[in-house]
């Protein structure tokens, strides 16, 4: 019989590593602009350090407050992989802090997301391994479990699965399924370079902002100029 939610998947599908590297230093800013400002998990999932986040998803769902999942993930997971967890948003204990943060970076885990709490913050603000969280708290985890590994799971209110494509910065976190990957980074790319010519512009005191008056004309905006109301 099938122990529904205590269980662990063992394999995963990782997309192409050249594929996922093509995000490198690509702000999640542009990447979210073409994904219709979608698909990034909610800005109460905070850094807790300036190391930027790129790698593939290794996913935990874990019941509030217990880490036994997590631990197990550590030691599963492969180089380049993201450990994210589900642990409901809850944050009344923590499911990591210093020692397994560093285990993980010694097995070239490349990050975590905990949709929970995390403790020594001072330290891992010093750390350069990228960590995210919903809070801090000093209070530790439980270890009992149950919980499943490699499943489908809501982190910051966007479903992630195993092997999707993971970029964080100081902005927070966007996931990528990999199926649109290959177009999403064609088009980040372009408006990185975009970008790059309209801050010449700005510069250079030539950026071109008619279009903020043709909206306010096609939105029919009334302009008053008397002191009547």
């Amino acid at each position: 019989m099938k122990n529904v939610g205590f269980r662990i998947y063992s394999n995963i599908m990782r997309p192409p590593k050249e594929l996922v590297e093509g995000f490198n230093g690509i702000p999640v800013a542009n990447i979210a602009d073409n994904m219709n400002r979608m698909s990034c998990i909610d800005s109460r999932i905070r850094n807790m350090n300036e190391t930027p986040l790129l790698g593939t998803a290794f996913t935990v769902k874990s019941r509030p407050g217990d880490n036994l999942m997590l631990n197990k993930a550590i030691d599963m997971a492969a180089p380049g992989d993201v450990i994210i967890v589900d642990a409901a948003g809850e944050t009344s204990n923590s499911v990591t802090g210093e020692m397994m943060i560093t285990w993980a970076q010694q097995r070239g885990i490349a990050g975590f997301i905990i949709d929970g709490a995390v403790r020594d913050a001072a330290i891992i603000r010093k750390m350069n391994f990228p960590v995210y969280a919903a809070g801090v708290t000093p209070k530790g985890p439980y270890k009992d479990g149950p919980g499943e590994i490699n499943v489908s799971i809501s982190c910051g209110g966007v479903v992630i699965n195993p092997g999707d494509i993971i970029v964080g910065d100081g902005d927070g976190v966007v996931v990528i399924d990999p199926k649109d990957a290959p177009e999403l980074l064609e088009k980040a790319k372009a408006t990185v370079v975009k970008e790059m010519d309209m801050m010449k512009a700005i510069k250079n005191k030539t950026w071109d902002r008619r279009w903020v008056d043709k909206v306010l004309h096609d939105k029919e905006c009334d302009y008053i100029d008397s002191d009547e109301m």
